[in-house]
């Protein structure tokens, strides 16, 4: 939003942009566009030159010239056109000399008969540059109107490019952005508040010197603020001290300059009103300083210059002079630091101040490691512990005499010694309690990592225990359905049984005599039919569409279907399977309103078959006479509506049995069944009122 914002004030000034593009070529010459007058200018010039020349190179191509001529060539001389001759031919030729050479010999002469055409060349020549200055000056003053946009345009463009330099320079040092902190500074607070200033935190995680190859440098971990201010950085020569002072201080700039520090992302820094520096060896014998001075010079000027808001970085701090002094000026400048709560990183060789550090609130120790094995520093940063000089043991596998090193260990004082031997100790216990602390997160992590695969089993089977717990309510509430529908039939069914109970008693004895006139005929005289059968349709084959008379129904009804074991009639509304046997004879015409007879057919109650008939599994043709015949014992048995179970598989029998329903007589609608009742596996078909 920034860069945005900046780019949103550039302004491209078109008018000067396409004035200058048509006056000025890519060479950065006026153009012939610029102007007509230009262009005519140039064109008329052009020509002119072209006959000056023409007629020059006439002239010392002339076999009669040949002899004067020094040299069959055309140069210029004071901007006119001219031809070198020797001296000797001065007064064979008329003309005006413009020149002559360094040895005589030779004079550069304009012929009289083209100086008029080379005062036309010069006239067209001045008339160009007249014009060229006269569009020039147009131009400029273009230019001038726009100044203060060109200006800032110019500024806003550096400053974006200045933006996307960062942006590149971050990609190629693997650098990522700091959160930089304004931190709640003394100088901020005001005299009479009670608010308590606080130490800039810097913590620079994974950092590395920005001018070291990323691939190969070992990155440290630095922490200032919070519990101390000062860091005494301590270890072996060559072991990484000033290159670690060096670090801080340039990734510090580098933050408050807007660009991205090598380090890993969470690293902050505060904004410093000043980086001071004391590192490397500014001794002169011009200014009459030693090592020792230089340094001490810097050191003054930094505690005259630096506060609470500052950062100081010393290396080598009270070197360069006597050792006991040099450590007690040391630790009196560190004092005098902490007094002032201004933040420093300092790198010494003094064991005085590793137990300085140790011993007091606001200073910490921090160590850079080096192995003795390989005499290599390993570069690792340890905030916490004191390092060690190792002068002894490097010496030792360098190979001086082990004569000498003895004698060097017991010229150290019994200070010095007890005084190695706290630091060791100090050492020790400190790496032992991070040991613990190590395995103590390893711990935790482990803790916490079963904790969390604890409470997503957990999680898990509250899901599991859900959503059985509603797939078992929506069944329960399909069965709940089902279950009211069967009452409110069976309702139904006992108010119609509870109306009729009459009318069935009195069916029944009018049944009960007609057994009885039954039992009275004799084979040879079977009963005649209710309904009138034609004779002329005696003895003659049955065929689907025929009209036979159904004796056990007292009707007369359509043969749909045909086979050897039977046929299906349909009698109105209703499809019955009847034997052979069972069939009367045929019905060669159909019945008039005048001779129809008026009767009633009265079904017979069955047994209720079910609400659901199952079809999966089973062959289309199988299925298909499995679903008809349990419709008409549905039927019969008065059911509302039933369930046809056929599955979803390829869809090809939920097909056959839908087409089925749809023709069925019975059948008054269907629907698919909804998703809890089975969803595209199951159909749902409401049955005729009987």
């Amino acid at each position: 939003p920034r860069l945005a914002a900046r780019v949103a004030q550039l302004e491209d000034a078109p008018a000067v942009v396409d004035a200058v593009a048509r006056a000025i070529n890519d060479r950065g010459e006026v153009a012939d566009s610029a102007s007509a007058e230009l262009a005519r200018l140039r064109h008329d010039l052009s020509v002119t030159r072209a006959r000056l020349l023409d007629r020059l190179q006439r002239f010392i191509s002339a076999s009669s010239n040949a002899k004067l001529i020094q040299e069959p060539i055309i140069t210029q001389r004071d901007g006119r056109y001219v031809i070198p001759i020797r001296a000797e031919a001065k007064g064979k030729l008329q003309g005006i000399v413009h020149d002559t050479s360094a040895s005589g010999a030779t004079l550069f002469i304009e012929p009289l008969a083209v100086v008029e055409m080379g005062n036309r060349v010069r006239e067209l020549e001045r008339g160009e540059e007249r014009e060229v200055e006269r569009i020039l000056r147009e131009l400029t003053a273009l230019v001038g109107a726009h100044a203060d946009a060109i200006d800032l345009t110019v500024n806003i463009l550096a400053a974006i490019d200045l933006a996307f330099a960062k942006a590149r320079y971050a990609a190629e040092i693997r650098a990522v952005e700091p959160r930089v902190e304004v931190g709640n500074w003394k100088s901020d607070v005001g005299k009479t508040s009670n608010v308590q200033p606080l130490t800039p935190n810097l913590q620079l995680i994974g950092a590395r010197h920005p001018l070291l190859d990323p691939a190969t440098v070992v990155p440290i971990s630095v922490q200032l603020g919070e519990e101390f201010s000062i860091l005494i950085i301590t270890g072996p020569n060559t072991g990484g001290k000033t290159v670690t002072l060096k670090m801080v201080g340039l990734l510090a700039l580098m933050a408050q300059s807007g660009l991205h520090i090598p380090a890993r992302e969470g690293s902050r820094l505060p904004v410093f009103s000043g980086v001071y520096a004391d590192i490397g060896d500014e001794q002169s014998i011009e200014q009459s300083l030693s090592t020792f001075s230089s340094h001490l010079k810097n050191i003054v000027e930094i505690l005259h210059e630096a506060d609470e808001r500052s950062l100081v970085l010393l290396d080598e701090l009270g070197a360069g002079t006597d050792p006991v002094e040099g450590s007690a000026l040391a630790r009196a400048v560190l004092a005098h630091l902490l007094d002032r709560k201004i933040p420093a990183l300092v790198a010494t060789h003094y064991a005085e101040l590793k137990a300085f550090a140790h011993s007091t609130p606001g200073i910490q120790n921090a160590s850079m490691e080096f192995n003795v094995e390989t005499l290599s520093p390993t570069y690792h940063f340890t905030i916490g512990l004191p390092g060690q000089s190792n002068a002894f043991a490097i010496a030792s596998r360098l190979g001086l005499d082990s004569q000498i090193i003895d004698a060097a260990r017991g010229a150290l004082t019994q200070h010095d010694v007890e005084l190695e031997t706290m630091l060791a100790q100090i050492r020790q216990t400190q790496q032992d309690a991070a040991s613990a602390r190590a395995h103590a997160e390893l711990a935790q992590r482990e803790a916490e990592k079963l904790a969390a695969e604890a409470r997503r089993k957990v999680a898990e089977i509250d899901a599991s225990r859900a959503d059985i717990l509603e797939r078992a309510h929506a069944e329960a509430q399909a069965e709940i359905g089902l279950a009211r529908e069967e009452l409110n039939r069976l309702r139904q069914e006992w108010r119609a049984v509870s109306l009729t109970r009459d009318f069935v008693e009195n069916e029944q004895a009018k049944l009960d005599a007609v057994e009885e006139q039954l039992a009275t005929v004799t084979p040879s005289q079977p009963p005649s039919p209710t309904l009138p059968l034609p004779a002329a349709g005696e003895g003659s084959p049955m065929a689907v569409g025929d009209r036979v008379f159904v004796p056990r129904l007292g009707q007369a009804g359509k043969i749909i279907a045909l086979d050897a074991s039977g046929a299906d009639v349909q009698v109105g509304n209703f499809r019955v399977r009847l034997k052979t046997d069972e069939l009367g004879q045929k019905v060669t015409e159909p019945e008039t309103s005048s001779e129809r007879v008026t009767s009633t057919v009265t079904l017979p109650e069955a047994e209720s078959p079910g609400v659901e008939v199952s079809l999966r599994g089973m062959r289309a043709a199988d299925a298909l006479d499995k679903l008809d015949k349990y419709l008409d014992r549905a039927y019969l048995a008065g059911l509302p509506y039933v369930r046809v179970v056929h599955g979803k598989g390829t869809g090809t029998l939920r097909k056959l049995a839908r087409d089925l329903l749809k023709e069925h007589p019975l059948v008054a609608e269907i629907r698919p069944a909804e998703p809890h009742e089975g969803g595209e596996g199951v159909t749902v078909a409401k049955l005729v009122a009987r």
